[in-house]
């Protein structure tokens, strides 16, 4: 049916990118208030819907690229079972669904939307061909959701402080998460790179190596380092945040092993939603940091 299609489209699996927006309820402190945790979750299917709104856009940008790639060309509007007529119709519609959720949470959120918006027309149009910029740019995205899970309880909870350290670990985990993707599809594609995504032809295995390495040993760090920087023990009154680092640690290192080994790492929401070992990494990583916040101080 074209509803399926039409919701396949929107591509619910990638939804799990705007979970994101919880971790300002996380480390405020508020999980236990359920007025918070419901704008929280309105935050959430906010930005799932703007997500699936962009994800529509580019299928209909790439679709004869999509059509190329032995994966992609079952998407919805690639294989023909969503009419590019149909798919160009919807997108208003559920940008204004969005909207309409992000006027009850506030202008503070409004905005990011916004901004979060504007910087996916810049790379669906243009900066997803620019070697570099175009995993920045995908990084961003996900800081913007960091900075919206903030900004959607500053209405209700005023003296909510957002972390430079949440912008820095959140930059750095996307950005080792976006070249992952590049250096699993650089080889996953072989010699059709360049007509899968045309950026790839300026990659090269060896240069996404050294920014894989890299992202990856800054993300520690920076995490790492939060945990026991002044700031973050003296908000928390305790350094035990520090025993959620090796289940960070683990997590990092998976991804690397799947991005040697495993197609799947070409999407990192499959990998969160189906590599059993990654799952129980962040299951222990959240309870021991429910513990920790919430229960062990």
């Amino acid at each position: 049916m074209i509803l399926f299609a039409l919701i396949e489209g929107l591509r619910p699996k990638q939804w799990t990118k705007n979970l994101l927006v919880f971790v300002g309820v996380l480390f405020s402190l508020r999980m236990n208030q359920p007025d918070l945790l419901l704008r929280a979750a309105a935050g959430f299917l906010a930005f799932s819907l703007l997500s699936g709104s962009v994800y529509l856009l580019n299928d209909l940008l790439d679709v004869e690229a999509d059509r190329q790639h032995p994966k992609k060309r079952k998407r919805p509007i690639a294989s023909g079972r969503l009419p590019v007529a149909l798919a160009w119709t919807a997108i208003p519609f559920v940008i204004a669904g969005s909207a309409a959720i992000a006027w009850w949470l506030g202008s503070g959120f409004s905005l990011v939307l916004v901004v979060y918006l504007v910087n996916n027309m810049l790379y669906s149009f243009k900066l997803k061909h620019q070697v570099i910029l175009d995993v920045m740019m995908i990084a961003f995205g996900f800081v913007l959701r960091a900075i919206a899970g903030v900004e959607l309880l500053l209405p209700v909870a005023p003296d909510t402080v957002m972390s430079p350290w949440l912008l820095v670990c959140t930059f750095f985990g996307a950005l080792f998460l976006g070249v992952s993707k590049r250096r699993r599809e650089l080889a996953n594609a072989g010699t059709s790179a360049t007509e899968q995504r045309a950026v790839l032809r300026a990659y090269t295995p060896q240069l996404l190596e050294v920014m894989l390495t890299v992202s990856a040993a800054t993300t520690l760090m920076a995490y790492a380092l939060y945990t026991i920087w002044p700031t973050t023990v003296a908000k928390f009154h305790t350094e035990a945040m520090l025993y959620t680092v090796p289940f960070v640690a683990y997590g990092v290192f998976r991804y690397l092993y799947l991005v040697s080994v495993s197609e799947t790492s070409e999407d990192p929401s499959t990998v969160l939603l189906t590599d059993r070992p990654i799952q129980v990494s962040v299951v222990l990583f959240l309870v021991t940091a429910v513990w920790v916040l919430y229960f062990g101080r």
